[in-house]
């Protein structure tokens, strides 16, 4: 019997991988993918109505529920906003994770964003999946090594540009036109985030700018609606040089950048 191959979406909070990764992570479950969905931290700081115990149960609540709306495998976080660092004591759990799922296809943050927790995740699930099959390394909770290839993939950072403003562009674009309205469905779990944004962002509505920033990244592509962007890790020390499982999943729906 064939053994289901598996992605991993992994953010820094609640919202960012509705926000950047959700369109193409239900595409890759329609592929046949066992999806799995984490973000490291409780998303605790979101609000300025609740406190942070309230605000991390109301956004892990709402979490969990978006990544059941698409049957992904949710995992909790362990961190608090503005908490997540690249230390070994945080590596260590991610790895556990890693481990435990042992993917194939690992989506996570791009390795430059506005925000330093985007980024620590970045890292964080880059060296948790080069790390996965080194007996040596100590994870927790302990796990078995996975000897599993991996492929990285990075969403676009948030806005599509890099902390200097400038514009990232992405190695190819999924087209996520006809999934939109599901990702947009997905993100409106996050009910406790209008507010937020609204007052912390200055944003009409957070539903309207994920459509926003999906439509941007399509005007990119030159050719769907409605896109998201992705920039492929370094194969060293993870896969093949020549694997992309997630192009060969989609390769219907996705178009390369324009060199």
């Amino acid at each position: 019997m064939t053994e289901q191959k598996t992605a991993f979406a992994i953010g820094a909070h609640p919202d960012d991988i509705e926000f950047l990764m959700a369109g193409t992570l239900m595409l890759l479950n329609e592929a046949g993918y066992a999806i799995h969905y984490m973000n490291v931290s409780s998303g605790n700081l979101g609000s300025t109505v609740m406190d942070g115990p309230a605000t991390a149960a109301t956004r892990g609540a709402e979490a969990r529920a978006a990544a059941a709306s698409i049957g992904a495998v949710f995992h909790a976080g362990f961190a608090d906003d503005l908490d997540i660092f690249y230390d070994r004591p945080t590596l260590a759990k991610v790895a556990s994770v890693m481990r435990q799922i042992k993917p194939h296809i690992v989506l996570t943050h791009s390795p430059v964003d506005y925000m330093e927790d985007h980024m620590n995740v970045c890292r964080l699930a880059v060296t948790a999946a080069f790390a996965r099959g080194m007996p040596n390394f100590s994870v927790d909770p302990p796990t078995a090594p996975a000897t599993n290839p991996v492929t990285v993939y990075h969403a676009q950072p948030y806005s599509n540009r890099d902390p200097l403003r400038q514009v990232v562009v992405p190695d190819f674009y999924v087209d996520i036109t006809d999934h939109e309205e599901a990702k947009v469905a997905m993100l409106a779990n996050h009910k406790s985030q209008k507010q937020w944004l609204d007052e912390s962002q200055g944003l009409d509505s957070y539903l309207q700018t994920l459509r926003d920033l999906d439509a941007q990244v399509g005007q990119m592509s030159g050719r769907y609606k409605y896109a998201e962007g992705w920039r492929r890790h370094l194969h060293l020390g993870f896969c093949g040089e020549q694997d992309d499982p997630l192009g060969d999943a989609l390769k219907s729906r996705v178009v390369e950048a324009a060199s």
